[in-house]
């Protein structure tokens, strides 16, 4: 029995300790984008953007509500745009289009 205890508190540290990247790829793809899209993007937007910026961005994951295949680039950029951070919008357009030509 402490053995299975053990493994429980073990189990729930393990989860407290997400890193940065896996929350920032889940936060992507619960705003709709693909699981490789979103690895892809996560895994350079952690390596570019502070803490406090991708904590922003964010608060996008709520666009995953709507239909984002839908939704143009621009409408999307906009969005990005309305964080009032010039630097996340540069950044995730860079980061996007990489991800999307390296497939």
């Amino acid at each position: 029995m402490k053995k299975l205890a053990g493994l429980a508190c073990l189990l729930a540290v393990m989860g407290c300790a997400a890193t940065p990247e896996a929350r920032v790829r889940t936060r992507l793809m619960d705003a709709g984008l693909s699981r490789p899209m979103a690895g892809c993007m996560a895994e350079r937007l952690v390596d570019r953007l502070s803490m406090q910026q991708l904590r922003r961005l964010g608060s996008l994951a709520k666009l995953g509500e709507r239909d984002i295949g839908s939704m143009t680039i621009d409408r999307f950029r906009n969005h990005i745009r309305a964080l009032g951070d010039p630097e996340i919008l540069a950044v995730v357009t860079q980061v996007g289009l990489g991800c999307a030509i390296a497939g």
